[in-house]
């Protein structure tokens, strides 16, 4: 006789990384200058996603060996509202090498540059010394993220980790586990608050992408069409020109 137990799969030798981005920020005051990107908090909307993603994992009934963070705010703002939303009290790690890319001075870059700096790191396959708004390459945002990857691969003492980061970090991890090679995909979109679920086995290039930029506030993500980075621009162009109004 055939038993429910005869159907069960064998334990798998994977473990299960979620890998999820912050929650929205505000990056602009209402003249058109940025915030600082290392203190900058989550907005309302951002706290509402956080929130969100939280009580997903919670109805799954998921449990987080390790919570890894970049250290910047927004992501330990986040992490903080998911694991309230989870009921787990787990020290979360800062590991600086999952920072975002890192921008140059907006002010520096000319009008007609505008467009490439804000989206150009994130077109395509991207050559890695291509900048980030005049500042950090693709390539020296890899030098720090693959190797702590590896690093955390390398610990066998987790079974299940979140890891709470940034959109540009982020498709970093998918493009290495989609292709099994330093690559960086800017096409990969990472809404904010969106999770990523990866698999991972001890064969270096043994990753399975499960779920990619799954937002828990919008599964099917109508409400827009644009980029993180296009959005970005838009809101920096139209908070210089409300400047330039007001001084006329």
């Amino acid at each position: 006789m055939t038993t429910s137990s005869d159907y069960r799969h064998p334990p798998s030798t994977r473990r299960r990384i979620y890998l999820m981005r912050h929650g929205a920020v505000t990056y602009f005051d209402r003249q058109g200058q940025p915030f600082l990107p290392e203190a900058v908090p989550l907005n309302a909307r951002g706290r509402a996603q956080a929130s969100a993603a939280g009580r997903a994992f919670a109805e799954e009934g998921l449990r987080f060996d390790r919570v890894i963070i970049s250290g910047l705010p927004r992501t330990i703002e986040t992490a903080a509202l998911v694991l309230a939303e989870t009921g787990q009290h787990i020290a979360a790690e800062h590991w600086p090498e999952f920072v975002e890319l890192q921008g140059g001075k907006l002010s520096s870059i000319p009008e007609e540059q505008l467009r490439d700096a804000f989206v150009g790191a994130f077109d395509g396959l991207v050559d890695e010394q291509r900048q980030f708004l005049g500042g950090e390459t693709i390539g020296a945002m890899m030098d720090r993220v693959l190797p702590a990857l590896s690093r955390l691969r390398a610990d066998p003492q987790w079974d299940t980790v979140l890891l709470v980061l940034h959109g540009g970090v982020n498709r970093a991890i998918l493009s290495y586990a989609l292709s099994g090679q330093r690559l960086f995909m800017g096409g990969l979109a990472q809404a904010a608050g969106a999770i990523n679920v990866l698999d991972v086995g001890s064969a270096e290039h043994d990753w399975v992408v499960r779920v990619v930029n799954f937002s828990p506030v919008a599964p099917l993500q109508t409400a827009h069409r644009d980029t993180s980075m296009e959005a970005l621009l838009a809101q920096y162009r139209k908070a210089h020109c409300a400047a330039d109004d007001t001084q006329d």
